[in-house]
This record gives structure tokens, sequence and C-alpha cells, in this order.
């Protein structure tokens, strides 16, 4: 029984430890510490954006440093939920019968008038956007972009 319960200890350790921490935008809201926010902004149907949350979001050192010094949001640019956020509500916006985009996923992820996904936005702590990410990014480049940002913005 020993043996037992010592392995379950060790498995159930080994799961969470190094997990991303994910909040809404309403927990953040609700949050007294102010942080910067880095946003995920993909679809269900996206590949690279797949890619992305299986290999980049999952790595020790990303996860480490985001869980440290931002607010981590993975937000789904065609969720039906409206959102609150920074004094205002957003909504799902239809185009077509099956196809449309949420408002906030817009208004975050527009980069030279179009959006594309995946798309990593930085939030400053007074939740405006002081970067954008229009493409995939791999451990090491999403390390960078952070480091470059902490470099040149006080956040």
């Amino acid at each position: 029984m020993k043996k037992v319960l010592w392995f379950l200890i060790c498995v159930s350790s080994t799961i969470t430890w190094g997990q991303l921490n994910a909040y809404t935008f309403e927990e953040i809201e609700a949050l007294k510490e102010k942080r910067p926010i880095v946003v995920f902004l993909h679809t269900e149907w996206c590949k690279p954006c797949k890619v992305m949350k299986r290999k980049t979001l999952r790595d020790e050192k990303v996860i480490e440093v985001l869980n440290k010094k931002y607010y981590f949001v993975s937000f789904d640019a065609e969720q039906k939920e409206d959102v609150v956020f920074n004094g205002s509500t957003f909504s799902y916006k239809t185009y077509r019968k099956k196809s449309g985009i949420h408002e906030l996923a817009e208004t975050l992820g527009t980069y030279e008038f179009r959006i594309v996904y995946p798309t990593t936005v930085v939030l400053n702590k007074k939740k405006e956007i002081i970067f954008q990410y229009p493409s995939t990014l791999r451990p090491k480049g999403f390390i960078r972009m952070l480091s470059a940002i902490e470099a040149n913005e006080k956040m």
C-alpha cells in the first residue's frame, strides 16, 4: 500500500509541476496585483495554433516565465460568450451562417488590417497593447520575444 501511495504522489506531482497558469479576462479584472498580460488568440480549426499549444505553451521555460511575470489568457477567437474586459463588454459577431469573430479577438488581434491565427498579444499593466505577433512562436522565440519586451518596456 505504501508503494502505491508513494507512486501516486510522484505521478500527481509530476503532472501538476510546470503547469501553465491560465486566466480568463474576468479573473484578471478581479486580481489586485497588476501584471502584463499575454493573450494567445487561436481557433479550434487552426493547425498552427494546435502546434503552438502542444509545443510552445508546454515548454518548461515558457511556463516558468509566464507564471512568474505575466497573466496568461488563452482566448478562442470564435467563442460565443460575452466577455467583460477593461470596462467594456465584447460579443461574438456573426458574418455568415457559420462564421464570425469575437469582438475582443478582433480588437486585440487585428494587425495591419487583418487577423491571423495564432496571434500572441502582450498588454502592459495598464491593459494597453504593446506587442502583437501574428504567427506561430516556438519556445526559444517566445522567450526571446518576452525578454525583448521586458528590456524595452516598463511593464
